[in-house]
């Protein structure tokens, strides 16, 4: 598939395609953030889609490559996405994961493995997927299922969006 490519490194943008739903297809506002590695690099982008009406975010999209930091974590510790989402919701409570499952899913004519992780806080939903490339994308959500659906609509977003 064509958003399983590597890009050539940039010290201002990802080396990797970054997967995600196009902002178009979303009623709210996008914000991206770069994870910088110091040596420049990019470690990771994250895209937080907000709904209008100032109700918050409601899902956490998250492109981390191999190497970086923040796929690193214990058994029962959040994914990075997770707990970012919760910063940005106001939720100081401590989450941790209480079961991990996977689930085969298609994505266009590839067949994805994804690992929904079971939080302790019930209205987060979260799921994980390794990419061909090394990548490992999460989508959290807040207060709505991840559904089979959502993943027909990730879709590689154009690089110059990450370029400063």
């Amino acid at each position: 598939m064509s958003f399983l490519r590597r890009r050539s490194a940039t010290p201002t943008g990802p080396d990797f395609d970054v997967l995600a739903m196009d902002p178009g297809d979303w009623p709210g506002n996008l914000g991206a953030a770069l994870l910088p590695g110091p040596d420049g690099s990019c470690q990771g982008i994250f895209l937080r889609y907000d709904l209008f009406g100032g109700r918050g975010p409601a899902m956490l999209i998250g492109n981390l490559p191999e190497g970086s930091p923040a796929r690193e974590t214990a058994d029962d510790e959040v994914p990075f996405e997770v707990a970012q989402l919760l910063a940005a919701l106001g939720n100081d409570e401590p989450v941790h994961v209480v079961e991990r499952e996977d689930t085969p899913v298609m994505h266009d004519d590839s067949l994805l493995i994804v690992r929904r992780i079971k939080c302790s806080e019930g209205r987060i939903a979260c799921a994980q997927f390794d990419r061909s490339d090394g990548v490992l994308v999460t989508i959290a959500t807040w207060d709505r299922p991840i559904t089979d659906d959502l993943y027909r609509l990730l879709k590689p977003l154009p690089a110059e969006m990450f370029r400063s």
